[in-house]
């Protein structure tokens, strides 16, 4: 048992420098993919570090050349028994927790930051934080699972600053030094080692937000993809073309339910986001509406295949009550709505740093 704590610990490291706390992600191998048990270390830390009063900032980093592609779900889904739903519906209470936790942080954080084709849906409070980036440019990421770099990051707000690799470790120390928990001094540090990066010629953000907001405002995702059809009569654009096959290709009860969850997102604070994608998740998990998750799990993380094979198979088969089931509460004795904790809401959201 020991050794196992060990262990576990070892895959999150923790460096006190002066007033501030250093958490490092040590899963470089598996691109620092966050089992159980780190979740869980990382949810003790986050609330040990706010109730010190010696601790004035948290930065939190990844080793490797990845941040965290996120939970470890390979894992999570060979350790699920076949009846047992509820270990993974454990596990992203868990995580939501967390999320929460560090949207309501009332301390300075810097951390440096594609589920439809897992048949999941963008979580962790992504129809929060996705829904609030310009026009609709939030419904295309969340539908196509596209990868952004830096410098679109930064553009559509998902990102504060845009620190290049090399000015990192220069960051760092001058953020440790600073001694301070004022967010005016935190920033105005950061800003002295950030850039404007030009977006790429060929950015989607940059030559196609006009597509991508007469699109996907559609809606439904059916009147999304007969508009991207429609301007790809009318353009042949290589992009537009990829981008529908992108959304024919993955999950189509995923593609719904993100599509609605977003929408709902736009209104919502980030709390409730979360209690309402721990439903979704939960019904995902369990598998009575569908089975996608596991599916998209064999097809992209286990065998490799990369041919899942989603039921149901087409969005028209998917009607608005089988979606609506995502989003009632899981009718199970031992389950209950995610329950989070009463805070107050500090004006302090995480530094999200973006780099080459």
């Amino acid at each position: 048992m020991a050794s196992s704590v060990s262990s576990q610990q070892d895959k999150v490291l923790v460096e006190a420098n002066s007033s501030a706390r250093i958490i490092t992600l040590n899963r470089p191998k598996q691109l620092n993919a966050q089992s159980f048990q780190m979740i869980y270390r990382l949810l003790e830390l986050f609330l040990v570090y706010e109730e010190d009063p010696i601790v004035k900032l948290v930065i939190l980093k990844g080793k490797g050349r990845a941040f965290s592609v996120g939970g470890d779900v390979a894992a999570l889904v060979r350790d699920m028994r076949a009846d047992d739903w509820r270990v993974g519906a454990n596990f992203f209470s868990q995580v939501f927790k967390l999320i929460y936790l560090i949207a309501t942080y009332s301390k300075p954080q810097t951390f440096a930051m594609p589920e439809v084709d897992l048949g999941l849906f963008p979580d962790v409070a992504a129809s929060y934080f996705l829904s609030r980036l310009p026009g609709f440019f939030g419904e295309y990421v969340g539908l196509t699972g596209s990868r952004l770099d830096g410098a679109e990051m930064l553009a559509c707000g998902l990102a504060t600053h845009f620190v290049p690799s090399a000015k990192l470790p220069m960051l760092e120390a001058a953020l440790c030094n600073a001694d301070s928990s004022d967010p005016v001094i935190i920033s105005s540090i950061i800003d002295q080692y950030s850039e404007k990066p030009s977006l790429k010629e060929q950015s989607v953000y940059n030559r196609r937000l006009d597509v991508i907001d007469g699109c996907f405002s559609q809606r439904t995702v059916e009147e999304i993809i007969s508009a991207l059809e429609r301007e790809d009569v009318h353009h042949m654009d290589s992009w537009i073309s990829a981008t529908i096959q992108k959304l024919k290709k993955s999950s189509p009860t995923s593609l719904k339910i993100f599509l609605r969850s977003i929408r709902e997102g736009r209104l919502q604070g980030v709390g409730q986001c979360l209690v309402r994608e721990y439903r979704m998740v939960s019904h995902v998990l369990k598998g009575e509406l569908s089975k996608d998750f596991f599916e998209g799990c064999r097809a992209i993380l286990l065998d490799k295949d990369k041919n899942p094979n989603w039921e149901p198979s087409k969005l028209e088969m998917i009607d608005e009550g089988r979606v609506e089931c995502y989003f009632s509460k899981v009718k199970h004795e031992e389950w209950e709505d995610l329950k989070l904790p009463i805070r107050v809401k500090f004006e302090l959201p995480p530094y999200v740093i973006a780099k080459l």
